[in-house]
């Protein structure tokens, strides 16, 4: 599947706003106290795993989806907010079960409506970004609409899920990003191009998966990251070869390394900076590795970077963004 910019008109994202909490423990402790042994932190360690980001005792997630959403804002309003989580069952540690409405009183957004983006694990929150295209492309809209993408959640609830076997482990930091209309008056940090989006229904079973499942799983995903990603490009009218970086999926250095080996693409245009100090953070991964790359003073303007999300259900999700020239 993929989506046409020219349809649905050139939007623009601003500037990321990431928000992570103040403890990073090592990857080898949430690992035991899921229950593995320490084989299985010696592999997140050559997969290049190192600590993890987990809530500190006083923090909550919801502060930090607040936070991050008013940085994103920037005082300005939205007409939508689009929440992409993975998690679907949790001790709540959000407004005990308010968090809807607190989350937009707090952000003083009035009337805004408030959705949730789920049952695509961890590609809701680029997911969220082609809702919020679809949304600003609808009939009776106006061009100072704003969309407020939430991504990112608190893995740390439940210690054994957080930990997914030979792949990654997942942890607790945000990202929140504004989606506004082609034609709204404040410019924006990144233009969106093109994107595209897959899913294999056969491994739906998840954490379930038997072994067999979970080989031809390892070698699904190998393909269809590279493939999600050409398909972008494609839809984006620059071709594979446009790409200038790729801002990934955290989940560990493995499916990185094929990619590149695969395409040719070179690895170190591959931002997997955070992924030893903050390992996977569900749906904020690219957008975090976007904001890193961009505060840290890699990208240039007229640069063509992809953002790419996979999950488990064997969901892919690639968008292509044009960087341009700095406002601030």
């Amino acid at each position: 599947m993929a989506y046409s910019a020219t349809a649905l008109g050139a939007v623009g994202l601003s500037r990321v706003a990431v928000r992570i909490p103040s403890r990073a423990e090592p990857v080898a402790d949430v690992v035991a106290r899921a229950g593995y042994d320490e084989r299985e932190a010696r592999k997140f360690n050559a997969l290049g795993l190192r600590t993890v980001l987990s809530l500190a005792d006083g923090e909550r997630m919801e502060d930090l989806l607040l936070d991050a959403g008013h940085a994103a804002l920037d005082g300005r309003p939205a007409a939508l907010v689009l929440y992409g989580h993975t998690l679907l069952t949790r001790k709540i540690d959000l407004c005990d079960g308010a968090f809807r409405e607190s989350l937009r009183d707090r952000l003083a957004l009035g009337e805004a409506s408030v959705f949730g983006v789920s049952h695509v694990n961890c590609v809701a929150g680029l997911r969220s970004i082609e809702f919020a295209r679809r949304f600003l492309a609808r009939r009776g809209g106006a061009a100072d609409d704003r969309v407020l993408v939430l991504a990112g959640e608190q893995g740390s609830v439940f210690e054994h899920t957080r930990v997914f076997p030979g792949r990654s482990v997942s942890g607790d930091g945000v990202a929140a990003v504004v989606v506004q209309h082609p034609d709204a008056a404040d410019r924006p940090r990144y233009r969106y191009l093109g994107g595209a989006a897959s899913r294999d229904a056969r491994f739906h079973r998840n954490l379930r998966m038997t072994p067999a499942e979970i080989a031809a799983n390892t070698e699904v995903i190998r393909a269809q990251t590279l493939d999600v990603v050409r398909r972008a490009a494609e839809d984006a009218g620059v071709g594979f070869d446009g790409i200038d970086w790729v801002m990934p999926h955290l989940g560990n250095r493995m499916v990185w390394t094929s990619f590149c080996s695969q395409s040719g693409f070179p690895f170190e245009r591959i931002c997997l900076d955070l992924l030893a100090e903050r390992a996977h953070n569900f749906g904020a991964d690219a957008l975090m590795a976007l904001e890193h790359a961009d505060r840290a003073g890699r990208l240039r303007p007229g640069d063509r970077c992809a953002l790419v999300a996979t999950a488990r259900g064997a969901y892919f999700q690639a968008a292509i963004v044009e960087v341009l020239d700095d406002a601030s």
